[in-house]
């Protein structure tokens, strides 16, 4: 085994830490259940110990396809601990689309949970996972329980290093097939302390993880809270009346946001009578007028920035009200940079690429060297992203570059490429071009304007039905208008641009 180096720091050892600091103080909160600091770390020890039984190696892979659970926390530890790499997946794919990330992760063990478990039991087996385990104390046919693994004993600690990978966090399907990025454990430690300094996190405050856990927004602000001696209150899934109670009961002070969360949030405290009083801090992203409506009838501030899961998550943050408008001023331990299409920095208040670097950019894609290279080229990692920075140092969000254009309902990760390969296979349909729309509930929305020419016209059900049926149905058309020929350039490719300005941002 590898010596432990003196200058290491992992993400274990801060369940290590907060066990000694903090240890009768809760750590994890679920239902009727309160697990200490002490005792987290026991439970990841005891899953550590498990995993290990089974030959389960550092740089393995563990995927996890379940909804947020008390044991996905102790998984992310267990990992940790052993350097096992953990790979979650998104539980809102479809069967086919999780077949695939499957395939390109490759890993030692999946994990799923009863809800879950329909989506592999038809393929998982022949794809040669040695290890197939259900949460909870039983499982259903091929998987074994998740809770037999806990057991004393446990093997020291791998000897981690803090440039090891600790979780590969899924993307967008770019190439049909979601990226993973790699995180790090120094990312995530980074990341923790940037959260904890700029929203001045302490032992008292709660946080209620009511995004997935495979999301770098849920899983991040979780391992910060624990990370600052604070709880997390697990949600299975979001239930905004639930969350209003848990929120009283619990007093959180921490709630994270994508549309419609915070909406259905403010409309259930309503409903029950509750002005949330414990809340203090809202992060993510909203519209204005959502956003007014928490400062109107709450103490909390909403914070909001720039990031992404390449950035282990915020590398700009506010509160909104500081500059209305902006994506706030850059963190103490990001570089961010505005370029041209010649990587050449651009002057103040000129638009251009979003760059990053330092220690809080991801490691690379998961098994993919070549676009790695391509995204970290001239010693930046490119975003993708296009924004401008104001003569007082504050990022402005302006959009996405062409060829990484994303629609983004409720938070998720939706590519138009990937919806337009799936709409092209309908019978006459000649053509589409998908894009986003502003959505009062969702933030966005997937359009399509399909071009058919001859043959029996669809309509815009069957179309929504035929893409939902093939991949995950927040993928789904929201909005689907036809015509006879789509505008096109001379190399015959649609023209985007001219799309958007004839059939508009709407919702017609």
């Amino acid at each position: 085994m590898a010596e432990l180096s003196v200058h290491a720091l992992t993400v274990y050892d801060v369940i290590v830490r907060g066990a000694e600091v903090h240890r009768d103080a809760p750590a994890v909160i679920q239902g009727e259940r309160t697990v200490s600091f002490a005792e987290l770390r026991r439970r990841v020890d005891e899953l550590a110990g498990g995993l290990a039984a089974l030959g389960i190696e550092r740089g393995e892979r563990v995927c996890v396809l379940a909804q947020n659970d008390a044991a996905y926390v102790d998984l992310y530890g267990a990992c940790a601990r052993q350097g096992i790499v953990a790979y979650p997946i998104n539980w809102r794919l479809t069967g086919p689309e999780v077949e695939r990330v499957v395939e390109r992760a490759r890993p030692a063990m999946m994990v799923v949970d009863a809800a879950t478990r329909p989506l592999v039991a038809d393929w998982l087996a022949a794809k040669a996972v040695p290890h197939r385990y259900q949460l909870g104390a039983e499982a259903g046919a091929g998987f074994d329980a998740f809770g037999a693994l806990y057991r004393p004993g446990a093997p020291p600690p791998a000897a981690v290093a803090p440039g090891d990978a600790f979780a590969v966090i899924s993307t967008a399907a770019v190439d049909v097939i979601p990226r993973g990025a790699v995180l790090t454990h120094a990312n995530i430690l980074i990341a923790n302390l940037t959260v904890i300094a700029a929203l001045g996190l302490t032992p008292r405050d709660r946080y209620l993880a009511v995004l997935p856990l495979f999301h770098v927004t849920a899983l991040g602000m979780s391992l910060a809270h624990l990370h600052a001696g604070a709880a997390v209150v697990v949600v299975p899934r979001f239930d905004a009346e639930e969350a209003v109670r848990l929120i009283d009961r619990h007093q959180v002070a921490h709630v994270s946001d994508f549309p419609p969360v915070l909406a259905s949030l403010l409309d259930a405290a309503e409903k029950v009578g509750s002005a949330l009083p414990s809340l203090t801090h809202v992060s993510g992203l909203d519209s204005p007028a959502t956003i007014g409506r928490l400062h109107e009838k709450t103490r909390a501030r909403f914070w909001t920035g720039f990031g992404q899961s390449e950035t282990s998550g915020f590398v700009t943050i506010q509160p909104v009200t500081d500059k209305p408008g902006a994506s706030g001023r850059p963190v103490p331990a990001a570089q961010v940079g505005i370029v041209d299409e010649y990587d050449r920095q651009v002057p103040t208040g000129t638009p251009g690429e979003i760059v990053v670097r330092g220690p809080l950019v991801f490691q690379g894609y998961f098994d993919q060297p070549d676009v790695t290279a391509h995204t970290f080229r001239n010693g930046w990692h490119h975003t993708g992203d296009v924004g401008r920075f104001e003569a007082d140092g504050y990022l402005h969000y302006v959009r996405r570059k062409p060829e990484k254009e994303l629609i983004k309902p409720g938070g998720e990760n939706v590519y138009p490429a990937e919806v337009e390969t799936v709409i092209v296979q309908m019978l006459a349909v000649t053509g589409v071009c998908v894009y986003g729309v502003p959505d009062p509930r969702w933030g966005e929305a997937v359009k399509a304007v399909v071009e058919i020419k001859g043959g029996p016209r669809p309509t815009a059900q069957q179309v929504g039905d035929f893409v939902a049926e093939r991949i995950a149905r927040f993928k789904r058309p929201h909005v689907v208008v036809f015509t006879d020929a789509l505008p096109r350039g001379a190399d015959g490719a649609v023209d985007r641009d001219a799309v958007k300005a004839r059939w508009g941002d709407g919702r017609e």
